[in-house]
């Protein structure tokens, strides 16, 4: 498998939606941030901002998912880093950053089916498999690290999970909301640096 350019970068899965409240399978489905989605996301562009305002530069530019609940999440990431911080950062959209196609469980609970397809490759009715995830999600990822600088992503949380294959670290591991994270090499292998 191929894996993920070894530069540091952020992440950040979206804010919370009704969906994820309920603990529903969203994958392409655009569902809307709830009202706690939206606090997370400022809460989450408060201590970005907070890493600027001590004169550091831990990203360059942010990019997004298309699906709503990634782009009002990083735009309000964004403003709130020119609100507090007075750096005015672009935002572009990255088709390759939308979140697996969960097919026909979409809008259904979250079950076995969802450790089945990690785990054992267990294909998807009208859906994308995990191996395909993995293999888009780490593509659009090393596309922009090929870039100077160092990029902010907003997307999804299976994404993050085919990432994590990427990146050789456990995949099944669920990624709160709206907590912004960095990953970097330390002695070889991946961190991931929390940000609360």
């Amino acid at each position: 498998m191929t894996q993920i350019i070894p530069k540091p970068y952020w992440y950040l899965r979206h804010g919370e939606t009704d969906w994820n409240l309920q603990g529903l399978a969203q994958g392409r489905t655009d569902i809307p941030l709830n009202e706690t989605g939206i606090a997370q996301a400022l809460r989450a562009g408060q201590t970005l901002a907070a890493l600027f305002q001590n004169n550091e530069r831990p990203f360059d530019r942010i990019v997004s998912s298309p699906l709503s609940r990634a782009i009002v999440t990083a735009t309000h990431v964004r403003n709130e880093i020119g609100r507090l911080a007075g750096v005015s950062l672009p935002l572009q959209v990255e088709e390759g950053l939308s979140e697996v196609c969960f097919g026909i469980h979409e809008g259904t609970s979250m079950g076995d089916w969802y450790h089945d397809w990690i785990a054992a490759g267990t294909p998807l009715e009208n859906g994308e498999s995990f191996a395909s995830l993995t293999q888009r999600a780490i593509a659009t990822i090393n596309h922009s690290l090929a870039f100077e600088g160092t990029p902010l992503f907003v997307a999804h949380g299976a994404l993050f999970r085919g990432l994590r294959a990427g990146m050789n670290l456990t995949v099944n591991e669920r990624l709160a909301n709206a907590l912004p994270i960095k990953l970097e090499i330390e002695n070889g292998k991946w961190c991931i640096d929390y940000k609360i």
